[in-house]
C-alpha cells in the first residue's frame, strides 16, 4: 500500500503543470515581437506572443521552451515566471535560398548565375507593371521603357541580344509555372521575390523557352504564426517627366526662320535678287495657312533685316474668328491622379498557412483618354494533410481596364491622333481651340464642349499646311479606345513524401487571358469625320495549361551531399482571336459593332502551340566544399517540322567554396569565397513569325485563297515555307565568384559570360517574282560576351542604424560570328541595317555627313562620277576596284554609292546605383540607372532641324539648333542654311547619332515607422508613413530625347516616361 502511494505521489509531481509567462523582444529595437511562436520542447503545447509580446501558457517544471518567429534567430529558453526574452535579426534567413527551375536551392551550394530582388525593394516601388522593378537594380539585366502608357510593360533583355528576328524576350515563371498573361495582370504588393536566372545552368531545364533568361516571380505565402492583417494605401499626383526638346516656343522667332528658309531659297538657288527675294518670301509665309499677326497696310509681316516687324501684333480676325496660338504643350499634357490600396490577410499554423489579397489601382496618363484601372485578388494556400501528403493551391485573379488611345506610339509618327507629335512638332502660331471674333473660345452645341480648331478648313476658314485634320486633345474628347482584360492565374500541386529521401510532386497551371479591345472613332471630328467615325471591336482568348511531374531525391552520407530531379512537363496554348469593324455610326458615344451602317468587315485567327519536356538535374556537393550540378532536358516543339521537332539541352556547373578549405578557415574577414563555373546549351523556336502570319507555322506553306460566292480557285502561294528550319541554339560559358566579407557586411559577385547563339532564325529575302518575297531560314552566329558584378556594402550596422549602398554594372559586346553563306561577302542590307560578320547586330547602314561647304549646303562622303552621253552617272573606281570618294552635295551619290556603317551602338556599359539608410524609424533609399558608351538615332531631332527640301512644311516647328545654322554671319557652322530648295539638308545620316548615355534617379523614398511600443498600445503591431518619387529625373545628351525606350532610335512621337509623386500609410495588425 505504502509502496502504491508513494509510486502514485511521485508520478503525480512529475506531471504537474504549472503557468509560466515571458515577455518576448527584439534585439535590434528592443520592440515588442508580435506572434512569436511558444511551444513547449517535445510537446505540441504552445501559444503565441500577444500584441505587447507577451506571452502565458502551463508547462512541466524544468520545461524548455522554444521560441520562433520569421527572420528571426530561433532560440531555446528553460521556462520560468516572467522569462525575458531577446531575439536577434537573422540576416541570412531569407537569402539561404535562392529559387531556381522547378525549386529552390542553396545559395552556398548553386553553381549558376542568379541575382534577386525582395519584396521591399518592389514594395516600395510606385508602378502598375512589375518589370519595372528590375530597372537598375541587377547586373546582366537591360531594361527598355517603351512607353509611358500605364501598365505597359518594360522590354527586358538579359546578357545580351541574340536573334535578329526570333524573340529575345526572357521566360517569367509565376510560382513555379511558366506565365503567359500580361504582366500588368499582377498585383506587386503580392510579389516576395523576383529572381534573374541568367546561364545555363539556371535556365536550361525550362528547354526553348529559357534560351534567354528566365524571370522567376515567387508571390506571398503564409507563415506560422497569428494571423497579420496589413493595409496599405497610396495616393500620388502623376505627371510627364521628360520635358520636350527644346523648340522655338515664340510665334515671331518661328516666322523669323521660317522666312528665312524661303529666302534663302529664292536668293541662293533661284538667283532673284535680295528685294525679289524679300517680297516673295513674306507672301510664301501664307503657306502656314493662318495669320495670326495684324499687320499695317501696305507692310511686311518681316522686315528685311530678317525680323518680325515691330509694328505687328498678335492676334487677328477675319470677322468671324479670332485667331491667336495656344500652347499646345501646355494644353496637351496634364498632372492626373494615382491611387492605390492593398489589404493583405496571412497566418498559419503546423499543418496550414494561408496568404489572401485584395487590391486596387488607378493610375490615369499625362494624356486625355489614358489610363489604367486594376482590381486584384490572390489566395495562396498550403495543407499538409497527412505527414505524407502537402497540398497547395496558388490562385489569383485580375481584371483591366486600359484607357489605351490609339495612335499613341513609335508606329504613329505621322498620325494626326498622335498627340505627343503635335505637342512636340506644331509651330508655337496655330490655336488649338475655336475663338469667335472677339476671342472667347466657342463650344459645341450639341455636346456643350470647347470647339477645337482641326486645321482642315471647317473649324475655321484657316487650313493648315502640316498635319491639316489633326487636334489630338479634339479628337481624344470624343474617341475611346478600351482595353478590358480579364485574367485568371493558377496552379494547383500534391506533394508526396516518399520513402528514403525521395518526393514526388504533381503541379496543373492554367493561365486563362480574355482580352476585349473597343475602339470608337467619332463621326464628327479629326480624320474619322471624313467617313462618318468608325468603331471595331477585338476579342482575344489566351489559355495556357501546364503540367509537370517531378521526382526528387536527396540525402546526405556523412559529409557527402546529394539531390536528383527527374521531370516531364507539358505545355499547350491555344489563342482565339476575332475582330470586327464598321463605318458611318448613327449614335455618338455608341463603340458597339451595332453602330456602323456601312463598311463592315470581320476576320477571325486562331493558333495553337505545344512543348513537351522530359528532363534530369543531379547535384553532389562535398562537405559544403565542392560542388557539381548536371542537367539535361529533351524538349520536342510544334514550331518545327516532325523531323527538326525534338532538341536536346544539356548544362553542367562546378563551385568550390574556398573559405572551408583549412588554409583560409582561419582569415575571420572572409565569410564566404565560391568559384563557380558552368556550361551549356539551350533552344529557341521561336521566329516571330506570328508577326505576319498568326496561326501558321514557319515551316508551313500558305495559300492566297480568292474568290466569290464561296467559289474560290486553287489559290497561290502567299508565303514560303521551310520544312528544314531548325532549333536556334545558344552555348553559354559562364565563370563567376561570389564574396562575403566582414561578417556580411561586404558581399557580391562577379561575372565573366560569354554566349554562342547558332542557327540564327531570321528571314531570307528572295526576287518577288517568285510570287512571295522572302522565306524563313536558320543564318548564322551572334555572339554576345561581358562582364557583370555587383557588390553591396554596410557601411553602418548597429542597433540604431544601418546604411548600405549597392551598385551594379554590366559591360557587353555583341557581334555576329558567321552568316549564311548565301550572303554576298558574309553580309547582307536590311533597309538602314546592316548585318556583317564581325560586326554587331545592332549596326546601322547610314550615308556619312561632312559639314557644310563654303554655301551653306549639307555635305555627304559620295565617288566621284562621269556622265556618259545620255547623262547617265557612273561611279569611278580606281585601280584596286574601290569607288574613289570625294565630298558631295548629291545625298542619293552617297546613299547609293558609299553608305558606311556606324558600329555598334549597344551601349558598352550599363547598370545602376542604390542607397538605403535608416535610423530610428526612418528610413530612405534612392535607386538610379545608367548607361555609356552607346548611340541611337535621334529622329525627333532630326525631324525638328529640317532646313530645306520636301521634309521643310510651313507649320512644322523648328529645334533652336537652327539658330546656329549657316549664315553669311556664320560661316563656320555645320548646320545647313535654312533653305527650302535644299532637299538633302536633312536626310537620313549619321549626323543624327547622337550618344545614348543617360543617368536616372528611378525612384526616392523616404518613411518612417513608429515604435511598436507606442502602436501596440493602441493594437497595431505595425504604422508607417511614407513618401515617394518615381521617375525623378533624367540626364541625357539632348534634352527632349530619352534612350531607355528603343535600342535603335528616339522619336518625339512616343508616349513618354511619367513622374509619380506620391504618399501613403501601411498598417499591420
Amino acid at each position: 500500500m505504502t509502496v502504491v502511494a508513494g509510486l502514485a505521489l511521485s508520478t503525480s509531481m512529475a506531471f504537474a503543470q504549472s503557468q509560466i509567462s515571458g515577455h518576448v523582444t527584439s534585439s535590434e529595437d528592443g520592440s515588442p515581437v508580435i506572434g512569436a511562436s511558444i511551444k513547449v520542447a517535445g510537446t505540441n503545447t504552445g501559444t503565441v506572443t500577444d500584441i505587447d509580446g507577451n506571452f502565458s501558457l502551463n508547462a512541466p517544471a524544468g520545461a524548455k521552451l522554444e521560441i520562433t518567429y520569421i527572420g528571426m534567430q530561433s532560440k531555446t529558453v528553460k521556462a520560468g515566471k516572467n522569462v525575458k526574452i531577446l531575439l536577434d535579426p537573422d540576416d541570412t534567413l531569407l537569402d539561404d535560398v535562392v529559387v531556381v527551375a522547378y525549386g529552390t536551392a542553396k545559395k552556398s551550394a548553386y553553381t549558376g548565375a542568379a541575382s534577386e530582388i525582395k519584396s521591399a525593394k518592389i514594395e516600395a516601388r510606385q508602378i502598375s507593371n512589375v518589370s519595372a522593378a528590375l530597372v537598375g537594380t541587377m547586373s546582366g539585366v537591360q531594361t527598355f521603357q517603351t512607353s509611358g502608357q500605364p501598365g505597359s510593360d518594360t522590354s527586358i533583355r538579359i546578357r545580351g541580344i541574340s536573334s535578329i528576328n526570333g524573340t529575345n524576350s526572357p521566360l517569367y515563371v509565376v510560382d513555379g509555372v511558366p506565365f503567359d498573361g500580361d504582366l500588368s495582370s499582377i498585383n506587386s504588393q503580392d510579389i516576395a521575390s523576383m529572381t534573374v536566372l541568367k546561364d545555363a545552368v539556371s535556365t536550361s531545364l525550362y528547354g526553348s523557352r529559357g534560351s534567354n533568361g528566365v524571370v522567376m516571380i515567387t508571390t506571398k505565402k503564409g507563415q506560422q504564426g497569428r494571423t497579420q492583417i496589413t493595409a496599405d494605401a497610396k495616393w500620388g499626383a502623376v505627371s510627364r517627366e521628360n520635358k520636350n526638346y527644346d523648340v522655338v516656343t515664340d510665334p515671331g522667332q518661328y516666322y523669323e526662320l521660317l522666312y528665312k528658309g524661303f529666302y534663302n531659297g529664292y536668293r541662293y538657288n533661284s538667283g532673284f535678287s535680295a528685294n525679289k527675294s524679300f517680297q516673295l518670301a513674306n507672301a510664301d509665309l501664307s503657306k502656314t495657312g493662318y495669320q495670326i499677326y495684324t499687320v499695317p497696310a501696305g507692310q511686311y509681316l518681316i522686315g528685311k533685316n530678317g525680323k518680325l516687324n515691330p509694328q505687328a501684333t498678335l492676334g487677328y480676325t477675319d470677322g468671324v474668328n479670332y485667331f491667336t496660338p495656344d500652347d499646345w504643350e501646355d494644353e496637351t499634357f496634364k498632372t492626373t491622379m494615382r491611387q492605390e490600396y492593398n489589404v493583405g490577410v496571412s497566418g498559419g499554423s503546423d499543418n496550414f498557412s494561408f496568404y489572401t489579397s485584395f487590391g486596387y489601382l488607378q493610375d490615369d496618363g499625362t494624356i486625355k483618354g489614358s489610363g489604367f484601372d486594376r482590381l486584384t485578388g490572390r489566395t495562396n494556400v498550403e495543407y499538409k494533410a497527412y505527414k505524407w501528403l502537402t497540398l497547395g493551391s496558388n490562385m489569383g485573379y485580375t481584371h483591366t481596364n486600359s484607357r489605351n488611345p490609339g495612335d499613341q506610339d513609335e508606329n504613329s509618327t505621322s498620325s494626326s491622333g498622335n498627340a505627343f507629335y503635335l505637342a512636340n512638332e506644331i509651330a508655337p502660331i496655330y490655336p488649338m481651340y475655336v475663338r469667335d471674333a472677339q476671342g472667347n473660345i466657342t463650344y459645341d452645341k450639341a455636346s456643350g464642349k470647347k470647339m477645337y480648331d482641326f486645321g482642315d478648313g471647317a473649324s475655321t476658314s484657316a487650313t493648315r499646311n502640316w498635319m491639316s485634320m489633326a487636334n489630338p486633345i479634339g479628337t481624344l474628347i470624343y474617341d475611346k479606345e478600351e482595353y478590358n482584360m480579364d485574367i485568371f492565374e493558377g496552379n494547383w500541386f500534391a506533394k508526396v513524401d516518399l520513402t528514403h529521401g525521395f518526393t514526388a510532386t504533381a503541379r496543373l497551371g492554367l493561365n486563362v487571358d480574355n482580352t476585349i479591345n473597343f475602339s470608337y472613332r467619332n463621326p464628327l471630328y479629326g480624320q474619322s469625320s471624313s467617313y462618318g467615325g468608325e468603331v471595331s471591336n477585338t476579342q482575344a482568348r489566351t489559355t495556357a495549361l501546364t503540367h509537370q511531374y517531378l521526382l526528387n531525391y536527396q540525402n546526405a552520407f556523412g559529409k557527402h551531399n546529394v539531390s536528383a530531379m527527374a521531370g516531364f512537363e507539358g505545355y499547350r496554348l491555344k489563342y482565339v482571336y476575332f475582330y470586327g469593324n464598321a463605318q458611318q455610326l448613327y449614335k455618338m458615344g455608341d463603340f458597339t459593332l451595332g453602330n456602323g451602317t456601312s463598311q463592315y468587315s470581320a476576320s477571325g485567327q486562331q493558333h495553337k502551340y505545344n512543348t513537351a519536356g522530359f528532363f534530369f538535374t543531379a547535384n553532389y556537393n562535398y562537405d559544403e566544399k565542392y560542388f557539381v550540378n548536371v542537367g539535361y532536358r529533351r524538349d520536342g516543339t510544334s514550331a518545327f517540322a516532325k523531323n527538326n521537332r525534338w532538341g536536346d539541352f544539356y548544362n553542367c556547373g562546378l563551385g568550390w567554396n574556398m573559405k572551408r578549405e583549412a588554409w583560409l578557415e582561419d582569415f575571420s574577414a572572409l565569410d564566404q569565397l565560391k568559384l563557380r563555373a558552368s556550361f551549356g546549351q539551350t533552344g529557341n523556336d521561336n521566329h516571330n513569325y506570328s508577326l505576319y502570319y498568326y496561326g501558321w507555322y514557319a515551316y508551313q506553306d500558305i495559300f492566297q485563297m480568292t474568290g466569290t460566292d464561296g467559289v474560290f480557285s486553287d489559290g497561290n502561294l502567299k508565303y514560303k515555307g521551310n520544312p528544314n528550319l531548325k532549333w536556334e541554339k545558344t552555348n553559354a560559358f559562364d565563370f563567376g565568384v561570389d564574396y562575403s566579407f566582414f561578417k556580411s557586411r561586404l558581399y557580391g559577385s562577379l561575372d565573366f559570360y560569354f554566349r554562342a547563339t547558332s542557327n540564327l532564325l531570321d528571314f531570307k529575302q528572295v526576287a518577288i517574282s517568285n510570287g512571295y518575297s522572302k522565306i524563313p531560314v536558320n543564318m548564322g552566329t551572334v555572339q554576345n560576351y561581358g562582364v557583370e558584378f555587383e557588390v553591396n556594402y554596410d557601411i553602418i550596422k548597429n542597433q540604431d542604424m544601418q546604411w548600405g549602398v549597392s551598385l551594379n554594372g554590366t559591360w557587353t559586346k555583341n557581334r555576329i560570328h558567321k552568316l549564311s553563306s548565301d550572303y554576298e561577302n558574309g553580309k547582307y542590307i536590311n533597309g538602314s541595317r546592316i548585318y556583317r560578320e564581325g560586326s554587331s547586330i545592332y549596326n546601322l547602314y547610314f550615308p556619312h555627313y561632312l559639314g557644310v561647304n563654303e554655301k551653306g549646303e549639307a555635305l555627304y562622303l559620295g565617288v566621284k562620277t562621269v556622265k556618259d552621253a545620255e547623262d547617265n552617272e557612273t561611279p569611278v573606281k580606281d585601280e584596286n576596284g574601290n569607288y574613289i570618294e570625294e565630298a558631295t552635295t548629291d545625298y542619293q551619290n552617297a546613299y547609293t554609292y558609299n553608305r558606311k556603317e556606324t558600329g555598334n551602338i549597344l551601349p558598352n556599359v550599363y547598370g545602376g546605383f542604390g542607397t538605403n539608410f535608416a535610423w530610428k524609424g526612418i528610413d530612405f533609399a534612392i535607386q538610379t540607372s545608367f548607361q555609356l558608351g552607346g548611340k541611337v538615332y535621334d529622329e525627333g531631332y532630326a525631324n525638328l532641324m529640317t532646313t530645306g527640301g520636301t521634309g521643310f512644311t510651313a507649320g512644322h516647328n523648328f529645334h533652336k539648333d537652327v539658330l546656329k545654322a549657316w549664315s553669311e554671319d556664320n560661316v563656320n557652322s555645320d548646320i545647313p542654311r535654312l533653305d527650302v530648295v535644299d532637299k538633302s539638308a536633312t536626310e537620313l545620316s549619321d549626323r543624327f547619332m547622337t550618344s545614348s548615355d543617360y543617368f536616372s534617379i528611378d525612384n526616392i523614398t523616404l518613411g518612417y515607422t513608429l515604435p511598436k511600443a507606442w502602436t501596440s498600445r493602441i493594437g497595431i503591431s505595425g504604422l508607417r508613413f511614407y513618401g515617394s518619387i518615381e521617375n525623378v529625373a533624367l540626364f541625357t545628351a539632348r534634352q527632349g530625347m530619352d534612350p531607355r525606350m528603343s535600342l535603335t532610335s528616339v522619336s518625339s512621337s512616343w508616349y513618354t516616361a511619367r513622374r509619380t509623386i506620391s504618399g501613403g500609410v501601411k498598417i499591420t495588425f
